[in-house]
């Protein structure tokens, strides 16, 4: 069932995701993705340890099987889903990259039904794909105005392939964290800082593999205009948003969960337009699809 929490939630995580992917694409240009994921990963533990502190909360007793489900989902979901997300934006752009997180609700559905046993109505399931339809179909349309990631011939295959990588991580992710946070009183900061403990551990395992020096911190603290940008997109892509995130998994069947924080691109074409791109019909009637998708999740229609 679909509660009021989950549903804002999960819209407005979909709205700060899509105003940090615009963020994030600047920044990608710039830093190496494992590197960036550890930077924002960083900040947002300490903002959510913080804020679980200042909130007094206790530490309920948890099974050492439901923290090894968190820690492995916060691998897959951050460490791998959002370096490889990273990747493709570096490569494709936002609005591409943006794109290819529409596969994520049929795969968390899925994953969810063979998995926790969940089950989706028909009316349901044609909102989850007039939804993502409605996405697809804003987000491939060619752009109107110029692009700061200009797609080389190249790099158009390892992006899509990234961005499906990274969808499957992210669908996978939010199943686990959904099973735990169904049966546990762990909070969804506590939740949070579980995942994201080993996801920054991981994290520097692979910038270590990478052998990358070229954007060390030292080097990133130096470029005022940087840090204070990817401390901006940390705090609202990570803090803000995977606290949003975990509460609208807690309050929403997988799918829906998944298909509501997809919505990011629809967010993103007025932010396009605020920076001069043309907003053109088929991207509103695809809005305006995704939109009537999302009642159909809700079970306002039908």
């Amino acid at each position: 069932m679909v509660t009021i929490a989950g549903a804002s939630a999960a819209l407005t995580a979909a709205v700060f995701w899509a105003f940090s992917a615009i963020l994030f694409e600047d920044i990608s240009l710039r830093l190496q993705p494992a590197r960036l994921n550890l930077y924002k990963g960083a900040v947002a533990i300490v903002l959510l340890a913080a804020t679980s502190v200042v909130l007094g909360e206790s530490i309920p007793a948890v099974t050492q099987t439901e923290m090894i489900v968190l820690m492995v989902s916060g691998v897959i979901g951050i460490a791998l889903g959002d370096t490889a997300y990273f990747q493709s934006v570096q490569k494709l752009g936002a609005r591409r990259a943006l794109m290819l997180f529409t596969l994520a609700p049929p795969m968390a559905a899925l994953i969810a039904l063979v998995f926790l046993g969940e089950r989706l109505d028909l009316i349901t399931w044609v909102g989850i794909l007039l939804t993502a339809g409605g996405v697809m179909w804003v987000v491939t349309e060619n752009a109107q105005g110029g692009e700061k990631v200009q797609i080389k011939k190249e790099d158009l295959i390892p992006g899509i392939l990234f961005g499906a990588f990274a969808a499957l991580c992210q669908a996978s992710g939010v199943v686990m964290t959904r099973s735990v946070l169904t049966n546990t009183a762990l909070t969804t900061l506590q939740s949070t800082i579980v995942r994201l403990a080993p996801a920054l551990l991981a994290l520097v395992v692979i910038i270590r593999i990478s052998g990358n020096r070229t954007d060390r911190l030292a080097v990133i603290i130096q470029d005022k205009k940087l840090t204070r940008l990817v401390f901006l997109s940390s705090f609202i892509g990570a803090y803000i948003c995977l606290w949003l995130q975990q509460i609208a998994i807690e309050n929403a069947p997988a799918g829906i969960a998944q298909t509501m924080l997809s919505t990011s691109p629809i967010f993103i074409l007025p932010m396009m337009a605020l920076r001069g791109e043309k907003v053109s019909l088929r991207a509103a009637t695809g809005a305006a699809a995704a939109i009537f998708g999302i009642t159909l999740v809700f079970g306002l229609i039908g």
